[in-house]
């Protein structure tokens, strides 16, 4: 459903930082929430959407893991009365941060407070061990999720999606997921049409559905570690549109299809059908954001052959359907949306 604009303006945003921060976890999602607000003000809206501050040990400055430091404005105990968003950061000084009594306890106090509390990356073990997520389905960082699963069993642990709604409670992945999760939270308040000029503004093109995998298939691709098997891979992103069997892959790289299907399958993580198909998916993706393509000339060029069995695939790999997807990521007409009819109240529309 589309919101109108800001109903509860400026709203209040409380990020959470401590020694050892990511800064990426810090800045990308405010930046997001700027870029939302300057959305507005050139809409002819007088009042921002939000209001940020950052919480550390005190005023002054806190140091993250690069070593660059950032302006904090207000005591873990110097909480604002009403919160809206809280966020936490996550970053290397997590496994300090999220068993110092005084953090813990501070982000407690404020969640109790707040309309809606978040956790970017390992952000997610300070909302544990603070019993926030009890009972509830969260994500982290995927190199830090069988950590978390093990120190809090109590959580159901997601490894793989880009950010985890549950109830009030919002963990995202790692580092840049932040940013899709901010995007997510601006189209909760804001609508769609504002979190689409969001990502125009910062060149933002990729806006992830949380179902979607942490992994895209490049990285995927990175995964094998015998030169053949990444020369072929680098192949099948380059030509998704081939047919790629198992046999006329095999004999690319000279083996035989079981033996590839073995090979293949403990390198990568995934057999050779489930990596073309994430591919495909990928290769989809990019076309359904960047052209006006049919479903149907999308799925044959990238070799789906069938709209309906790239709309399986779609479903299987980020949750959504090719049309909803696109939807995701263009205005209801196909066409930008010029700043000036952004400040103009839309009807509301169900969400498919």
């Amino acid at each position: 459903m589309v919101h109108p604009f800001p109903t509860e303006a400026p709203r209040e945003v409380l990020m959470v930082a401590y020694p050892g921060i990511q800064l990426l976890d810090v800045v990308g999602p405010l930046e997001v929430f700027a870029a939302a607000n300057e959305a507005l003000a050139d809409a002819g809206e007088s009042e921002p959407a939000y209001h940020f501050e950052i919480a550390g040990s005190g005023p002054g400055t806190v140091r993250a893991s690069s070593g660059l430091t950032i302006g904090v404005d207000r005591a873990y105990e110097d909480l604002p009365k009403k919160v809206h968003t809280l966020m936490v950061a996550g970053g290397r000084g997590t496994a300090q941060a999220f068993v110092d009594p005084r953090i813990v306890e501070a982000v407690r106090k404020a969640a109790a407070r707040s309309a809606r509390v978040t956790s970017i990356c390992s952000g997610a073990f300070v909302l544990a061990s603070a019993g926030l997520l009890n009972g509830r389905r969260a994500t982290t960082h995927w190199r830090s999720a069988e950590g978390l699963a093990q120190l809090f069993p109590e959580i159901e642990v997601d490894p793989d999606s880009i950010y985890v709604q549950d109830g009030s409670i919002w963990t995202s992945a790692g580092v840049t997921a932040g940013m899709d999760l901010a995007l997510a939270l601006v189209e909760e308040d804001l609508g769609r049409e504002i979190a689409l000029e969001v990502s125009r503004r910062m060149v933002f093109f990729l806006k992830r559905p949380g179902g979607q995998s942490q992994f895209s298939a490049q990285l995927a691709g990175q995964m094998a570690d015998r030169d053949p098997l990444r020369d072929l891979q680098g192949f099948i992103i380059e030509h998704p549109g081939e047919a790629h069997t198992v046999e006329s892959l095999s004999e690319r790289v000279g083996m035989s299809p079981r033996n590839f299907s073995r090979v293949f399958a403990k390198q990568v993580g995934q057999s050779p059908a489930r990596f073309v198909e994430r591919v495909r998916v990928e290769a989809a993706r990019r076309r359904l954001e960047e052209s006006s393509q049919t479903v149907e000339a999308v799925a044959d060029e990238v070799g789906f052959g069938a709209a309906e069995t790239m709309r399986r695939a779609f479903l299987r790999q980020i949750g959504v359907s090719p049309s909803a997807y696109r939807e995701r990521f263009t205005s209801a007409e196909g066409a930008e949306i010029p700043i000036a009819e952004l400040s103009r109240p839309r009807a509301q529309e169900q969400r498919r």
